[in-house]
């Protein structure tokens, strides 16, 4: 019945845009006869995004890669699904691309909670170079490929970062701040062994709960903060870096495995490029996007060493439960 709606759901879009049912199989003709394919990649994300950035580079990058041959539409703002139901129809093959954050891939793929493990990097080109190590991303592949994907590879929006209306400058500071997490056990954990209350709340109300004080503080990246006007709710941006934001890039396995080699590697090349694209669009958004916090008056505190040391002393337990479900070789090359 789910596969059904979403073909259902595809269709619809692809119609209401003046296509042909042909496209959803991916194969179409051109008026001479030449076969050409138009394949959806489905987001969850608005427009403006580092998603859609890295999404539609890539989608510009295989036209031009291929000589036109492959052409690939990108639907933004969940059209196609929300970011469980974008993965599960990846899955079934009923839509052959994806751009998401891997924190809803959790539940499919159990090495992807590697991405959890709280206070790791120190900046953002550390993490980039950890994820781009080429054993570590053969391991990842791997990890998705048994799970019925095939990964291209990750783009990032910097890391999250935590706002409130408390001043956190010691790591006693955390303590008893009812804060707003993404629904991810190993988030939840790490929040509660700093000593706040972490709430799961869908993100829709958490300008409203920030303005009626149903919570207290939040957790995201930059761009989202920004974008979503959080930071007029609160005094302070706290600088935790507690996890990177990745952008994964996602094939259906079997729609991949049916492309020839050629085509594949187009792919690869094509998300190569994409992905330095939107790392160098991400950077200049995030020191733009601190500007205008600055503008409006919210203070941004980076945190110092010490509190930074203490954070990590107290996410061991988050590091261990995680440890039970991450390839061993995985968490060693994450971690290092």
């Amino acid at each position: 019945m789910r596969n059904a709606k979403i073909t259902s759901r595809l269709l619809s879009v692809l119609l209401a845009g003046g296509l042909t049912a042909g496209l959803l199989s991916g194969c179409a003709q051109s008026a001479g006869g030449e076969q050409r394919y138009a394949y959806p990649l489905g987001t969850a994300s608005p427009e403006d995004t580092v998603t859609q950035i890295y999404a539609e580079k890539f989608a510009e990058e295989a036209d031009r890669l291929s000589g036109g041959r492959i052409k690939i539409t990108v639907y933004p703002n969940s059209v196609l699904g929300g970011d469980r139901e974008l993965l599960e129809s990846c899955y079934d093959g009923d839509i052959p691309f994806v751009v998401q954050n891997t924190a809803p891939q959790v539940n499919f793929i159990d090495d992807t909670a590697v991405f959890d493990m709280p206070c790791v990097f120190e900046d953002i080109d550390s993490m980039r170079e950890t994820v781009d190590n080429e054993e570590f991303m053969e391991l990842m592949q791997n990890s998705y490929r048994e799970a019925g994907f095939e990964l291209l590879g990750y783009a990032d929006q910097g890391f999250r970062v935590m706002s409130s209306n408390k001043a956190v400058e010691n790591f006693s500071d955390f303590k008893g701040q009812k804060i707003r997490t993404m629904e991810d056990p190993y988030q939840l954990a790490f929040w509660k062994e700093l000593g706040s209350n972490p709430t799961p709340m869908n993100f829709s109300e958490v300008y409203i709960g920030l303005q009626q004080n149903t919570i207290d503080a939040q957790e995201n990246p930059y761009e989202v903060i920004v974008s979503n006007r959080l930071y007029e709710q609160q005094d302070y941006i706290i600088e935790t870096n507690h996890v990177p934001h990745l952008i994964s890039l996602v094939v259906s396995e079997a729609f991949f495995e049916e492309l020839s080699k050629e085509d594949q590697q187009i792919l690869i090349e094509a998300q190569e490029i994409a992905k330095a694209y939107a790392r160098e669009q991400s950077d200049q958004r995030i020191d733009e996007r601190i500007q205008i916090i600055k503008d409006s008056g919210t203070e941004i505190i980076t945190l110092n060493e010490e509190t930074m040391e203490e954070m990590k002393t107290a996410s061991q337990p988050v590091y261990e439960e995680i440890a039970e479900v991450v390839d061993s070789e995985i968490l060693k090359l994450y971690s290092r």
